[in-house]
């Protein structure tokens, strides 16, 4: 699958070429910030994820399918390799790439995600979308008002409306809506690693210091697929580190990319 991506600076020679991968039910628009901040020393690419943003369908929503589209985007670009930087579900596409094919991965950044299975916490956010009376949507405003009938957090809800998109008239989701809200049990699990040799790259994992997605029980299973991880934990951030704390977690990064 090809996958639609962005791209910022230009080939940095003492650099590896660095790839964001975004979370569920987001795009490659959610890196915008970051990358336009890093962009003076690194070349960036920025892909939406199968499923997501500008990127095609499909029913197969694995783990490893993603993997294999970024394995194929890397090759695509001309990449050996590349340093990867993965948000939530774009983190677990990460370290499963890492995990599998370890020579397409310089060095991994994982945000505030760990390889383990989660409870789903996404079911009120799906049934909110799924709510969306599309035909009768009016503008971007109106859609807001049907999701607040579900979601109260406003941030939450301008973060799910850019996938909303206009067409011919027509109001319509960017993302694979049905698909992701059928597969979530896939999305919040991680893969089997029975026959996984750990990662022995360089390996951040950045969480949020007011987030729960990696607590002292996860952290002994980061350390076991990827034992030269390092662990930073930002203060005043929840799950979405980069749009919370933007200048504490560039700072992180660009700290462990040199």
């Amino acid at each position: 699958m090809q996958l639609i991506y962005r791209e910022y600076g230009h080939y940095q020679e003492q650099h590896s070429t660095l790839v964001f991968l975004h979370g569920l039910l987001g795009s490659s628009a959610n890196w915008h910030g970051v990358a336009r901040a890093l962009s003076s020393h690194f070349h960036i690419l920025v892909p939406d994820l199968r499923n997501h943003g500008q990127s095609p369908h499909s029913e197969d929503i694995s783990y490893s399918a993603m993997a294999r589209d970024l394995a194929g985007f890397l090759d695509d670009q001309g990449l050996e390799s590349a340093t990867l930087i993965g948000h939530s579900m774009g983190g677990k596409v990460a370290m499963w790439l890492a995990l599998t094919q370890p020579e397409l991965v310089e060095r991994l950044v994982v945000v505030d995600i760990a390889p383990v299975s989660y409870p789903n916490r996404f079911g009120g956010i799906f049934d909110a979308l799924q709510s969306v009376d599309l035909p009768r949507v009016k503008h971007r405003r109106h859609a807001d008002q049907m999701l607040a009938d579900r979601l109260t957090d406003g941030e939450l809800r301008q973060y799910l409306l850019q996938n909303l998109m206009l067409s011919h008239g027509q109001w319509s989701w960017r993302m694979n809506l049905q698909v992701l809200a059928g597969e979530m049990e896939q999305i919040i699990g991680f893969p089997d690693l029975a026959d996984t040799a750990p990662y022995l790259g360089a390996t951040l994992f950045i969480y949020g210091g007011n987030s729960n997605y990696i607590t002292a029980e996860y952290e002994s299973r980061i350390h076991d697929l990827f034992p030269y991880a390092r662990l930073r934990s930002i203060a005043g951030a929840g799950h979405w580190v980069y749009a919370e704390q933007p200048k504490l977690f560039q700072a992180a990064l660009t700290g462990f990319l040199g």
